[in-house]
Parts: structure tokens; C-alpha cells; sequence
């Protein structure tokens, strides 16, 4: 995976974690305290938020089979169209296109047993119960990581789709962070109003995606180009 790729994955998410503040961050802030200094209390959340990053990676490695078969097939630069076009769409209709991104009924059971795993984890204060309750947190239905999943896809290949989602995973840890240990500092109303910049890096990813599938297909453009600027320089 390219650093544009790299770059993008983290923007996405640290720019999503604003959107994660709303929904994630209320079992940050229903982690019980670890006992212990304050480096243990640290680590407690970063084992949370790791196993987190190890679901959305281990998603985005299910997704890279798709990406790397469509790649195989010559049609990598239309999904990383349709892709982009997608996530256009969500920001400028959310609740057409956010039908399309609720998990469909037959995963309500398992979906309802992930919840209640999660409960009995709450309740942990191991590393290995903190690590647990992110995986399973990773995997609860959410529609921007879907739509980062869609992006992860664009890479063609299954290693870059799950590295595209560890890093992205990655880029939300500095806001779950914060929240998790300065938990009276972020109010409901603070949440509500961080969440209102989650479009801005959706359509901005969005676009990204568009214009790479654009060059995907005719890269010979972009080389023309760079050579009549050459030649113009060189006269």
C-alpha cells in the first residue's frame, strides 16, 4: 500500500473518530478504571482499542479477497469509482444511503449476542478482557467503517485492505484515547458537536477514491501531461 493510501486511511480515521465519539465513545467511558498507576490505566485502553483495530483489519482482509478478485479481472479503477461515488452519496443524502449501510435482519441474533458478550466484558479489569471487548466492539455494525471497507477494497489486494483498516483503526486512537481518560471533559453536547465533521473526511476520501479509479483507468493522461510540461520547460 502506497503512502497516499497509508496517509488517507489515518486521516480517515482520525477525522472518523469524531463520528466514533457518538457511538463508541460511551463504552470508553463505561470502562471501569484499571487499578494501579496511571500507565496501567493507559495500557488498559490501548488493548482496547488495539483489538478494535485487529477486527476492522481482519474485516478489511475479508474485503481485500473481493478487491484482489475485481484487481485480477481488470476492474479495480470502477470500484474505486463506485466506491468514491458511494461515500459522495452519503454525505450529500445520509439517510438514503445509510439504509444501505444497516446490517440486514438476519444478523440482529448475532448482533444481539455480541452486546451481551460485551456486558460480561465490561466488567473486566485483565489486559486480555480489555483486548476482547475491542474486538468484539470492531464488529458491531457501523456505517463509517463500512464505507472505510469500501476504501480498503479500492487497494486491490488483501494485505493493503488490511493494513488500509489497521491504520484506520489506528487513526481513531487519539480521540478514543482522550475520552476514555479525561472522561468528564466530554459532554454529550461536545460529542453531538465533534460528529458534525465526520462528512468533511468522508467526501474528501470520496473524491480521493474517484480520482484514483479516474487514473487507474487512463494513466497514460497523467504521464502526457507531465511530459508536455517537461517539454515546455525544456523550450
Amino acid at each position: 500500500m502506497n503512502g497516499a493510501l497509508v496517509y488517507l486511511a489515518f486521516s480517515m480515521g482520525l477525522l472518523s473518530s469524531f463520528h466514533c465519539i457518538g457511538m463508541c465513545g460511551p463504552i470508553a467511558l463505561a470502562l471501569p478504571d484499571q487499578a494501579g498507576n496511571r500507565w496501567r490505566k493507559v495500557n488498559g485502553f490501548l488493548f482496547y482499542n488495539l483489538g478494535r483495530s485487529l477486527s476492522y483489519a481482519a474485516l478489511g482482509a475479508v474485503v481485500g479477497l473481493l478487491g484482489n478478485a475485481v484487481a485480477w479481472m481488470g476492474y479495480l479503477s470502477y470500484l474505486s469509482v463506485i466506491a468514491g461515488i458511494g461515500m459522495l452519496g452519503y454525505v450529500l443524502w445520509p439517510k438514503t444511503f445509510g439504509l444501505w449501510l444497516h446490517p440486514p435482519e438476519m444478523w440482529s441474533a448475532v448482533i444481539t449476542h455480541l452486546k451481551k458478550r460485551m456486558s460480561v466484558m465490561l466488567q473486566s479489569r485483565k489486559m486480555h478482557g480489555r483486548l476482547f471487548l475491542g474486538i468484539l466492539n470492531g464488529l458491531l455494525p457501523c456505517g463509517l467503517v463500512y464505507l472505510a471497507l469500501a476504501s480498503s477494497a479500492a487497494t486491490g489486494n488483501v494485505s493493503g485492505a488490511a493494513w488500509y483498516m489497521f491504520v484506520f483503526g489506528t487513526g481513531t486512537l487519539p480521540m478514543m484515547m482522550a475520552i476514555g481518560l479525561f472522561k468528564n471533559g466530554f459532554t454529550p453536547s461536545l460529542r453531538s458537536r465533534f460528529h458534525r465533521f465526520t462528512p468533511v473526511v468522508i467526501a474528501i476520501a470520496g473524491c480521493w477514491l474517484v480520482l484514483r479509479g479516474v487514473m487507474i483507468k487512463y494513466p497514460q493522461s497523467g504521464h502526457t501531461q507531465a511530459a508536455q510540461i517537461t517539454i515546455c520547460h525544456g523550450k
